[in-house]
């Protein structure tokens, strides 16, 4: 993604913090609510015409695959989470060496601080990776599209 569309996807994601969430949201109620997922759906549609898809798991499909160390602005982070989901035959446990359990995503709005749909927040919040990561099992898998 280049450098003008990241800066996009982070103005549309600041635009909609303290929308409240809710789990499993439906789409005639986006944007007035969202959940993690249908946050960045509509972000990432918004911004670059792409549908990345409802869930977690079909969002983590999408882009190529970056390690912590070099994350950039708009890059997407899937944490395991309580309410995660499998798909072996998506993220193969022989390729990836572990099974994939997505169960958060959130933007990467840069300076090690992430934008996001927090449930137990209620809303959509722009907080430190550090706190996340301290709250979540940890980062499943980081993509940019």
């Amino acid at each position: 993604m280049n450098e003008e569309n990241s800066k996009r996807i982070i103005e549309e994601a600041r635009a909609l913090l303290g929308t409240p969430y809710k789990y499993g949201v439906k789409e005639e109620d986006i944007p007035r609510f969202v959940d993690c997922s249908s946050f960045t759906q509509l972000i990432f549609q918004n911004v670059i015409g792409k549908d990345i898809g409802r869930s977690t798991i079909l969002q983590a499909t999408h882009g190529e695959t970056v390690s912590e160390k070099d994350l950039r602005t708009g890059d997407l982070i899937f944490f395991r989470g309580s309410k995660g989901h499998f798909n072996d035959d998506l993220f193969p446990p022989k390729k990836y060496g572990y099974d994939i359990c997505i169960g958060h995503v959130a933007i990467y709005t840069g300076n090690g601080m992430i934008i996001h749909a927090s449930g137990e927040k209620g809303r959509v919040v722009e907080e430190s990776l550090e706190d996340i990561k301290k709250t979540r099992v940890r980062i499943v898998i980081i993509k940019r599209l």
